[in-house]
């Protein structure tokens, strides 16, 4: 499994602090919400609504350095949008990853 990193974040932010640790604040406080949501809609069997959400979800993959979990949730999300969960594992340990290490930075 890669690990999250802030590679992307710092190349963006170009040496500032302040901008940088306004997009993580950012992360961490969408992030969980919607992890809720994904996983409420998900409880619900609607699937095109999940789609939406990693969809949305996707982009912190990407932000946070995840190469490999963005095609995951990439093929995730045109799955659900045909009604099929079938990669729904494989993203639970994307988010439980992205998770632990928002907890740590």
């Amino acid at each position: 499994m890669e690990n999250p990193n802030l590679n992307y974040i710092d190349e963006l932010s170009g040496g500032d602090i302040e901008f940088k640790n306004k997009l993580i604040s950012i992360i961490k406080e969408e992030f969980p919400k919607e992890k809720e949501l994904y996983y409420k809609l998900l409880g619900l069997q609607d699937y095109k609504l999940v789609a939406e959400i990693v969809h949305k979800l996707k982009h912190k993959i990407s932000i946070l350095g995840l190469e490999k979990s963005y095609n995951v949730a990439t093929n995730y999300e045109n799955n659900l949008k045909l009604g099929n969960p079938n990669l729904k594992d494989q993203f639970d340990v994307i988010m439980m990853t992205i998770s632990n290490y928002l907890i740590k930075i």
